[in-house]
C-alpha cells in the first residue's frame, strides 16, 4: 500500500514513524529539504524536497500509483489543492489536514464536491477529547465506541478507592454494574489482569462500559467527583475556541486568559457567553485574581509546552480538582505521567491516530468489517478498536471459548441491538455485532486477523 505524505512536520514525522513501522510505502513530501532528508534517514523512507500541490513534484512521486495523499502541511489552502489535485491525478483518495474555523461548515461540500475523502482538524479533535475528559470528572481519559454506546475510560486507584488489595474476582462485591477493567498500568507495567490479579493504590485502570455504569462504578468504589461548573482556560487559540463553545452548551461557566488583545477581541466577538480575561495566565497574580483556588478545572493550552506543564502544576498546588495540559512533543511521556497533572493532550497524537484507523480500514479489501474506531493506550503500547461483524467474519455464531485468538488479544465488550455485553467465555458472537477489541498487535485490520490461522 503506498502512502504520501505532504508536510515534515510533527504531524507528518509522527505518521511517517507509524507507517513506516506497519511496513507501508510511504513517500514524504516538503520544501524544507533538510527535514525530508532527517526523516529519511531515521525511518527509512522515500523523500522529495519540493511543493508537494505542484504537478511536477506529485508526478514525481507517481501519486497515480497511491492509495492515499495526506496534505498535512501549515497552510489549509495548500492542503485543500494538494487533496484536490491528487485525486484527478489518479490516487484513490486524499486526506487534508484544515485547521481554519471558518472552513469547518464546509467540510461536506470538500468531501462531496471537491472529492476529499477524509478532512482533519487537530484542534477540534483535541477539544472534543478535552471535553469528554472534563464532563466525566473522574476520568483522566475517556475514549467512545459505538457512536458514543461504550467508553473506555481511565482512572487512578487513590487513598480512597475501594478496590486496594481486591482482587477482580471479588470486583463484583463491590460494584454490581456491567463494566470490566481490561487493562492496569502500574508505573511503566501493562497488564491485561485476569480474575485473580489484586489491584492496588496508584493503579491507572482502564475501564469498559456503557457512560451510566461507569459514573455508578465510580460511586461505587468511591472515585466519584461532582459535575464541573467552573472552569478556566489558559491560552485563546483554536482549540480553545472550539472547547469554550462546545462548554457553554453544556451551562459551564468558562473563563479564557488571554494577552493578546487582538485575539481577546476575536473571542469577545465569536463567544458571547465566554468570559475572555486580557492578562498573562502563566502569572501567579493573574491566576489567583481570576479565582484558580474555587474552579473545578484548569485547562493550559498555550502554544509552549513548558508553560503549559507549569500552568498545570501550580494548579494542583491551588487544589483545581481537575488540570490538562496540552503538550505537543511527546518525547518525555513516561516522565510526565509523573507529574500531578490529570490529563495531557496531544493533537498531533490525536490526529495521527485518526489516519492510522482510515488507513487500516483501506488497507482491509472488505470496507464493511474494517476498523471503525481506533484509540491508543498507555504510551501507545496498546490500541482498543472496534469493529462491526460480517458475513465475511469468519466466527459468526460461534462461542468465544470456541475461537483460537492470536497472542495478546482481548475481546473486551461487544455492542448489539438488546444492549451492551460484557464478553465471557459462552458469549456467541453474532452478525452486526460491534465488538471492542484491544490488542498490542499494531498490524490488525480486520476482525479476521484476530484469529489464529
Amino acid at each position: 500500500m503506498k502512502i504520501i505524505i505532504l508536510g515534515a512536520g510533527k504531524v507528518g514525522k509522527a505518521l511517517t514513524q507509524q507507517l513506516a513501522n506497519e511496513d507501508y510505502d510511504v513517500v514524504i513530501i516538503d520544501l524544507d529539504g533538510e527535514k525530508v532528508e532527517q526523516i529519511v534517514n531515521q525511518f527509512d523512507v522515500l523523500g522529495i524536497a519540493g511543493n508537494g500541490a505542484t504537478f511536477d513534484i506529485l508526478q514525481e512521486a507517481e501519486v497515480a500509483e497511491a492509495d492515499i495523499v495526506i496534505a498535512v502541511t501549515d497552510s489549509d489552502e495548500l492542503n485543500i489543492l494538494a487533496g484536490m489535485m491528487a485525486k484527478k491525478m489518479g490516487a484513490a483518495n486524499s486526506i487534508a489536514r484544515v485547521r481554519n474555523p471558518d472552513y469547518l461548515k464546509q467540510r461536506s461540500f470538500m468531501r462531496d464536491q471537491l472529492g476529499l475523502s477524509m478532512i482533519i482538524n487537530p484542534e477540534l479533535e483535541a477539544a472534543n477529547e478535552i471535553r469528554r475528559i472534563l464532563l466525566f470528572p473522574a476520568a483522566f481519559k475517556v475514549d467512545t465506541f459505538v457512536g458514543g454506546k461504550i467508553e473506555l475510560a481511565e482512572f487512578r486507584l487513590t487513598d480512597k478507592t475501594k478496590l486496594n488489595g481486591v482482587p477482580l474476582y471479588r470486583l463484583v462485591t463491590i460494584s454490581k454494574t456491567n463494566v470490566l477493567i481490561c487493562a492496569v498500568q502500574r508505573g511503566e507495567e501493562l497488564i491485561i489482569p485476569d480474575g485473580d490479579f489484586v489491584l492496588a493504590k496508584g493503579d491507572r485502570i482502564h475501564v469498559m462500559g456503557s457512560h451510566r455504569d461507569l459514573v455508578r462504578f465510580c460511586q461505587d468504589i468511591g472515585l466519584f467527583e461532582q459535575k464541573t461548573k467552573r472552569i478556566i482556560i489558559v491560552g485563546g487559540g483554536r482549540i480553545a475556541f472550539y472547547l469554550a463553545r462546545q462548554l457553554t452548551e453544556h451551562n459551564i461557566q468558562v473563563k479564557i486568559i488571554e494577552n493578546n488583545p487582538k485575539r481577546c477581541l476575536d473571542l469577545s466577538r465569536k463567544l458571547p457567553d465566554t468570559m475572555i480575561i486580557e492578562s498573562d495566565g502563566s502569572e501567579e497574580e493573574v491566576l489567583l485574581e481570576e479565582g484558580i483556588e474555587n474552579v473545578d478545572a484548569l485547562v493550559a493550552l498555550t502554544g509552549l509546552d513548558e508553560e503549559n506543564i507549569v500552568i498545570s502544576l501550580y494548579g494542583k498546588q491551588m487544589h483545581a480538582k481537575k488540570t490538562v495540559a496540552k503538550v505537543t512533543r511527546m518525547n518525555f511521556s513516561q516522565v510526565l505521567e509523573q507529574l500531578e497533572i490529570d490529563s495531557v493532550i496531544s493533537p498531533k497524537g490525536i490526529i495521527a491516530t485518526q489516519i492510522l484507523r482510515y488507513v487500516r480500514a483501506k488497507n482491509n479489501k472488505d470496507d464493511d468489517s474494517s476498523v471503525k474506531t481506533l484509540h491508543k493506550l498507555v504510551n501507545d503500547k496498546i490500541e482498543a478498536m472496534e469493529f462491526v461483524v460480517t458475513d465475511h467474519t469468519c466466527f459468526v455464531n460461534k462461542r468465544i471459548a470456541d475461537l483460537n485468538f492470536k497472542d495478546n488479544i482481548l475481546i473486551a465488550a461487544i455492542s448489539r441491538e438488546q444492549g451492551f455485553v460484557i464478553p465471557k467465555g459462552d458469549t456467541v458472537i453474532y452478525l452486526k455485532d460491534h465488538i471492542v477489541i484491544l490488542t498490542t498487535d499494531k498490524k490488525i485490520c480486520s476482525l479476521n486477523d484476530i484469529i489464529r490461522r
